[in-house]
């Protein structure tokens, strides 16, 4: 599990360290680091290193020192560095005199962008994590040189132009292939996972001293290790039974896709309600399907509203399973009658739920999201009482208590019609399970979105093939434990 932290907090811990060292002593670890990783990437892309051509863009923050330092131990390695200062007369004097003695090169903006057309890589070092706000002149037009002549650009912390804190984007932005960041993550590195590419985490001595973290992320071996596989001693029911109230004449594939995914999710036994029985018997014989809620037995969670309606029919199954008082996850049409009828909101505050909205159903309960998800999800929590999945490229999952996941995701393979009817039946196996609804939430969106990529290979995949490659995704995530 992998914290992330605030640029605050990670400001004030390298403050404590920086007490403790020699001066510069961080910054040098930062850019050894960072020269590590270019070193790295341009041998994958160039084949070389010695006699690859970078250009670092150098602004006035420490980030811009980072690069100039990294730039120096390139230059060691017969890498031809050129620097382009944006600030001149507040670029790091040490790092520059650093690069100026290992040989390498300083240009003014004017003369930069022939040198970036011919560059093999593009290192930017423009704003630190304090910086706010989209690029300013003239970085930007520099940044489109690059993206024009297909020029790589690794970034230095983060994409400049891009919010630490939110990863908002609000004008001209940075997107780089790969992001250099030290010490710990930041919001900005799983909110903004496009933009940043494959982000990768410098160690230089802050993790003893950092705070309780911002929000965390599950890694692959936390999932496998707390899914409900089955033991010696389980049987169906101590897998756990989950129920699905869900579908509708005009939706019965919701109802396929929701029941179709607790079954493969491992649930021990299904049982479906609704008026979508007979599909959901035609595809899912292993499930126990009825027309009427009241018939449906004892289930130990239950997956309400994909395809439910919202009408009295619809409110009067969700205020069914509500008074069951098991562990519910609420999620499509049963968010909009939350949003309703605050006699459903009354009755579902502080029970072990999960409510698993876009964007726009966000709205309909919780008001707008706004630039910053993490913030959004934590007041929508604290406010309902439940807890709160906002689904998006990146899903973010919070509790009442203040907990907080983030699903970061550089992809898009799960926006499709009924990915989310699929995440929220794997959500209610979790529930059936015993899971904490916290941790259902954001184990369901790991496996979810790994079976999105299996499924997509590259190419747009539906949300029944989602569904289908949610045992793979398991398969990949237990395989990968076994062998750590």
């Amino acid at each position: 599990m992998r914290g992330v932290f605030t640029a605050q907090q990670v400001r004030d811990t390298e403050r404590v360290l920086i007490d403790r060292l020699p001066e510069g002593t961080l910054m040098r670890r930062a850019a050894f680091g960072l020269a590590v990783h270019l070193r790295r990437n341009l041998d994958d892309r160039v084949g070389r290193v010695s006699g690859a051509r970078v250009v670092l863009l150098v602004g006035a923050g420490d980030n811009g020192g980072d690069a100039l330092w990294a730039g120096a131990e390139l230059r060691r390695r017969g890498v031809a560095v050129t620097a382009v200062l944006l600030v001149p007369d507040r670029a790091h004097p040490a790092g520059l005199a650093a690069l100026r003695a290992a040989g390498g090169r300083v240009v003014t903006v004017d003369g930069a962008i022939a040198s970036i057309v011919r560059a093999d890589l593009v290192v930017d070092g423009i704003v630190g994590i304090s910086g706010r706000g989209a690029l300013r002149d003239p970085a930007p037009a520099l940044v489109d040189a690059a993206a024009e002549a297909g020029v790589p650009v690794v970034a230095v912390d983060l994409p400049s132009g891009v919010d630490t804190d939110t990863g908002a984007v609000v004008g001209p932005a940075v997107t780089a292939v790969e992001t250099v960041t030290f010490g710990a993550l930041k919001p900005v590195h799983v909110l903004a996972a496009a933009r940043c590419g494959s982000v990768s985490l410098v160690d230089i001595g802050l993790g003893p001293l950092l705070p309780e973290p911002h929000a965390r992320v599950l890694d692959d071996a936390d999932v496998a290790a707390g899914w409900p596989l089955p033991g010696p001693a389980d049987d169906k029911y101590t897998q756990g039974v989950t129920g699905i109230a869900a579908g509708s004449s005009t939706y019965p594939g919701a109802a396929v896709l929701a029941t179709g995914a607790a079954v493969l999710a491992t649930s021990g036994m299904v049982r479906y309600a609704g008026s979508a029985a007979d599909e959901v018997r035609a595809r899912w014989p292993e499930v126990v399907a009825t027309a009427v809620l009241g018939d449906a037995g004892r289930v130990q969670a239950w997956t309400v509203g994909p395809g439910l309606g919202t009408d009295d029919a619809g409110h009067d199954a969700l205020a069914a399973v509500i008074a069951q008082d098991v562990p519910l996850c609420v999620d499509a049409d049963a968010i909009t009658l939350l949003g309703l009828h605050a006699d459903l909101r009354e009755a579902v505050r502080g029970r072990p739920l999960i409510v698993t909205p876009h964007d726009r159903e966000f709205a309909r309960v919780a008001g707008e999201v706004g630039d910053d998800r993490i913030a959004a999800a934590r007041r929508a929590a604290a406010e309902l009482g439940v807890t709160v999945l906002l689904k998006g490229n990146a899903t973010v999952v919070a509790d009442p208590a203040g907990t907080v996941f983030v699903h970061p995701s550089a992809e898009s393979w799960a926006a499709t019609a009924g990915s989310g009817d699929v995440l929220s039946g794997v959500v209610g196996a979790l529930l059936a399970a015993g899971r904490d609804p916290v941790w259902a939430g954001a184990a369901a969106t790991h496996v979810h979105g790994l079976a999105a990529s299996l499924a997509a290979q590259g190419v747009p995949a539906p949300a029944s093939a989602i569904q289908t490659h949610v045992p793979a995704a398991l398969r990949t995530l237990v395989a990968a434990n076994e062998t750590t």
